[in-house]
């Protein structure tokens, strides 16, 4: 199975060292979603704002950049 490694691109840049298995790329843009909302939750919660310019960069085994998820693209502002 594939590995992926997940970069947060924000305020700091923060290198993933290890990275998943993963069965394909689906999963991997799935897992970062997820990742996203997860990080802007525990954003608005600690700091009471969240940077939608803030990324994760997926990269496979070969350390190439597969895809990148933005946290504007993965959550729908209303009001």
């Amino acid at each position: 199975m594939p590995v992926f490694y997940f970069h947060l691109l924000d305020d700091m840049d923060v290198r993933d060292p290890e990275g998943i298995e993963l069965p394909n790329l689906t999963a991997a843009q799935a897992k970062a979603r997820h990742n996203a909302r997860m990080l802007m939750g525990e954003m608005l919660k600690d700091e009471a704002h969240i940077n939608l310019s803030h990324r994760i960069d997926i990269e496979d085994e070969h350390r190439r950049v597969l895809d990148t998820v933005w946290f504007r693209d993965v959550v729908r502002v209303e009001g």
